[in-house]
């Protein structure tokens, strides 16, 4: 029976597929077979036998139900591997996991795990922000009402509010690629690192397995490849996520039925909102992307506590590691497909935003009113007073700030009401957004 929802809910079967058992067995015998090919090449052991290793190291071949039989009577996975494989070999099975150690094993097949699963990363990243700059551009001058604090601040643009979601989820591709060398690491040097049962190859024998598997090498390794390497590539799966989630918290904050801005895509014919009130279109898409986020930053804390390990390493990691790694990669690319649905399938309603900003009653335009003011040479400060004192009258007798303003002898004086309205109009005060989505949009399509 299905217990964990990854099994039933959640995750795309091309990224769980990469940490599937049957597939883990397979990239551990393509290690193994690996390990013994470089040893044929130093003269180590014959052709033939790396052939014949190669050869069966085929999850066809050696079957996962085999590995987990012998498990049960060594209760030591690898060595299962181990003895499922060379049973398979005949003469040549002397010679698997020659000079090799568990981990040797287990870090370079996580290598491996990892470089597939940052590719589709990368790909899903990709996607997210060009489906955002498109957006932006769609929207560049769709004029709404910034919010701080939660209350209204001044004029910006949709387009550009998405341009810098754009970008930071470039700045998150970024970071990705430039760990990439760092985290996709194997090691094949031994029980606690010196490569001694590897013999006077052991340095050729490292790079030569590697390179073969695409891969970079802990230099220095001790037992395990460092897990500071873990650290950061969870690090960074759990930055996309507080991204993902701020992006989806901001969604559902603008389709609030009393803001109302935008909306996610709902499928009037069939998708129901609720079992009970039937009027509901929630933002399911974006609360089911906050949820998971905060899933997956958790395993931040087990990640960072699985590095200071005993000595040359211990075996406390392992079972977190099984959860942590594959969950987080999981996750992610879960949620990056779900955000860039999200997106692609986006109910705008710039007449919304519209009526938002009136219902400001041009409180909004305050600060555009101050510099207007310092333009005409009255000093900042005294502008910022003028404009306060305004403002906060209109809001004790509830009127606009048109109002407020033309009764004011300062403003009266400087501005016929006429030049007032274009001091005081949203669509005039949102500076460089327009150009700030062309810049970002000529930094992703670069």
């Amino acid at each position: 029976m299905p217990v964990c929802p990854l099994e039933f809910r959640y995750g795309r079967e091309e990224m769980k597929r990469i940490f599937d058992e049957e597939v883990r067995l397979q990239l551990m015998l393509d290690v193994e077979a690996a390990i013994a090919r470089a040893h044929a090449k130093v003269g180590n052991i014959d052709k033939e036998h790396a052939d014949i290793i190669t050869q069966k190291a085929n999850s066809q071949i050696v079957k996962l139900e085999r590995v987990w039989e012998i498990e049960k009577d060594t209760n030591h996975d690898i060595m299962a591997m181990v003895k499922a494989l060379t049973e398979q070999c005949g003469p040549a099975g002397d010679y698997v996991h020659l000079g090799a150690t568990s981990n040797d094993i287990v870090d370079t097949v996580t290598a491996l795990q990892f470089n597939k699963a940052i590719e589709m990363i990368i790909d899903d990243l990709m996607i997210l922000e060009h489906t955002m700059i498109d957006l932006a551009e769609e929207h560049k001058h769709t004029v709404m009402v910034g919010r701080t604090h939660g209350q209204f601040a001044i004029p910006l643009t949709f387009g550009m509010k998405i341009a810098a979601y754009a970008l930071e989820t470039h700045r998150h591709l970024q970071r990705l690629e430039e760990a990439r060398s760092r985290i996709c690491v194997g090691k094949l040097s031994g029980a606690v690192g010196t490569g001694a049962a590897l013999g006077e190859h052991a340095k050729d024998l490292q790079t030569i397995t590697m390179e073969e598997l695409g891969l970079g090498y802990e230099e220095a390794s001790l037992q395990l490849v460092g897990r500071d390497r873990y650290v950061e590539f969870i690090s960074i799966l759990a930055n996309i996520s507080a991204s993902l989630e701020k992006f989806s918290v901001e969604i559902r904050n603008l389709q609030r039925s009393e803001i109302g801005e935008v909306a996610e895509a709902f499928d009037k014919a069939k998708q129901v909102g609720s079992s009970t009130m039937a009027h509901k279109k929630n933002p399911i898409m974006c609360e089911n992307i906050t949820g998971l986020a905060r899933v997956q930053r958790a395993f931040i804390i087990p990640t960072l506590e699985n590095s200071p390990l005993w000595h040359e390493r211990d075996l406390s990691n392992s079972s977190a590691e099984r959860f942590t790694l594959g969950h987080s990669c999981v996750l992610v690319d879960d949620m990056l497909v779900k955000m860039n649905k999200v997106f692609a399938n986006l109910a705008v309603f710039p007449e919304k935003m519209k009526k938002n900003i009136e219902m400001s009653k041009g409180l909004i335009m305050a600060e555009a009113l101050m510099m207007a003011l310092v333009k005409k040479g009255i000093g900042r400060q005294d502008a910022h007073e003028v404009t306060r004192r305004i403002s906060m009258k209109c809001i004790d007798e509830g009127h606009d700030i048109r109002t407020g303003a033309m009764q004011d002898e300062i403003i009266s004086d400087l501005w016929t009401p006429e030049e007032l309205d274009v001091i005081l109009d949203a669509a005039n005060y949102t500076g460089r957004a327009a150009e700030i989505v062309d810049d970002v949009a000529d930094i992703i399509n670069g």
